[in-house]
């Protein structure tokens, strides 16, 4: 068993209630729009980071994360990116992509709107864990945070870090 949390959308501000809900996990995904490498650098040191670049993300943060990640875990296929839209209307692409990787669990950003939904005719979990940055239109800061075990997410939570903008100076 894996303990994950998974965050996105930093766009370049982290803060202590975000970093204390990632110390007792054994890896940390960022689904994109890191925003600056401080972010990453912030992360609690020894444990596995996982990340793709986002839209906002500059030159140097292309050059060390990739646009997709596909890996297998604890039995699950994972893919993830950070524009992946949301079943059934996924980004131009990705539906098509999604069909070829054949991944069990999908991850994107982008949207700043936390949602998990079981896409039935591609057979794979979709998971966006909102926003832990205070740029964009979400009202709420999330993460979210899940067990994988012999293929499944397990103990699946959300979490609510406060309103946008809320925790400056943390």
């Amino acid at each position: 068993m894996v303990k994950i949390a998974l965050i996105s959308d930093s766009h370049g501000y982290i803060d202590e209630k975000t970093l204390s809900h990632l110390q007792d996990v054994d890896e940390i995904w960022h689904a994109g729009d890191i925003g600056d490498e401080k972010v990453m650098e912030a992360l609690p040191k020894g444990k596995k980071i996982r990340a793709v670049y986002g839209n906002i993300d500059d030159l140097a943060c292309q050059q060390k994360y990739p646009e997709e990640l596909i890996f297998d875990l604890e039995g699950a296929r994972v893919m993830m990116v950070h524009i992946g839209g949301k079943p059934p209307r996924y980004a131009t692409g990705v539906k098509k992509h999604l069909k070829e990787i054949k991944p069990t669990i999908f991850i994107c950003g982008h949207s700043h709107i936390c949602k998990v939904e079981f896409d039935k005719e591609l057979g794979c979990l979709y998971m966006n864990p909102g926003a832990i940055g205070n740029h964009g239109f979400h009202q709420v800061k999330t993460l979210l945070k899940f067990d994988l075990e012999a293929g499944q997410p397990k103990n699946l939570r959300v979490v609510e870090l406060g309103k946008r903008g809320s925790g400056r100076g943390e």
